[in-house]
């Protein structure tokens, strides 16, 4: 039998490693350009609505028929809907606010700004979770790999792999800390009245935006620097590169 070629092994080898696993599953988990753009449309049509028209239920409107479109499309091409229903659930989510809001006699403008209070709880919610994984010698990454390997915890025999995992999951939850760090205080200031209401709305729509798919990717780009440096076998006794 022949030696495989060079890029045949690559290949091979790439389907072997923790790394390859990773950036295989991270890609799924975003769905790319296209996914991660369909996350951000609903909020910047809520939020340039709400600045230009002063209307929330019309802001909503509008946000939830753009989303409704793109699951249409997505339909259409019968390819997966899932970062379109993601969209959905999240203005689904943030009209429950607004509704708890105006329920409690709050203005127009507290009604806006607890559009993006649901964002704020997740992000800090996630963080603390995923940073409870690490603390714990169990971080979330790991059951990616775990996924791959048909044994969810098998994974964790391997040290090396654990302590990579870790990393990664850090560089998940940082991006989380940063979108709490900045938005909380403004809208904690645009509900007391500190700063005005409406340039609070105006700040939170374009940090949702600015802190939204471009902070993931730098994070994305922070993990894909950090495994193309090694190639950790996926299964512990496998043998190195």
């Amino acid at each position: 039998m022949t030696d495989p070629t060079p890029a045949a092994t690559s290949d091979r080898v790439e389907a072997e490693t923790v790394e390859a696993v990773v950036r295989q599953q991270l890609t799924k988990a975003l769905g790319g350009r296209r996914g991660m753009g369909e996350a951000a449309v609903p909020t910047i049509l809520f939020t340039a609505s709400w600045l230009t028209l002063r209307d929330l239920n019309l802001a909503l409107t509008i946000s939830i028929g753009a989303a409704l479109v793109l699951l249409a499309i997505r339909l259409v091409q019968r390819s997966t809907v899932q970062f379109v229903v993601n969209a959905l659930f999240g203005i689904g989510i943030g009209w429950y606010f607004v509704y708890r809001s105006a329920a409690a006699g709050g203005s127009e403008q507290d009604q806006a700004l607890a559009y993006f209070l649901p964002g704020i709880l997740y992000n800090g919610g996630y963080a603390i979770v995923l940073a409870f994984t690490c603390l714990i010698g169990w971080p979330l990454v790991g059951f990616m790999v775990g996924s791959i390997t048909g044994d969810p915890t098998a994974w964790h025999s391997d040290r090396q792999i654990v302590k990579l995992c870790s990393r990664l999951t850090w560089l998940l939850v940082a991006p989380c800390i940063v979108r709490v760090a900045v938005q909380a205080p403004i809208w904690l200031a645009g509900t007391s009245g500190s700063i005005d209401p409406d340039a609070a709305v105006a700040a939170l729509g374009v940090l949702k935006i600015v802190l939204g798919w471009p902070l993931q990717l730098a994070a994305l780009g922070s993990m894909v620097w950090l495994l193309s440096r090694n190639r950790t076998p996926v299964a512990p006794d496998a043998a190195p590169a």
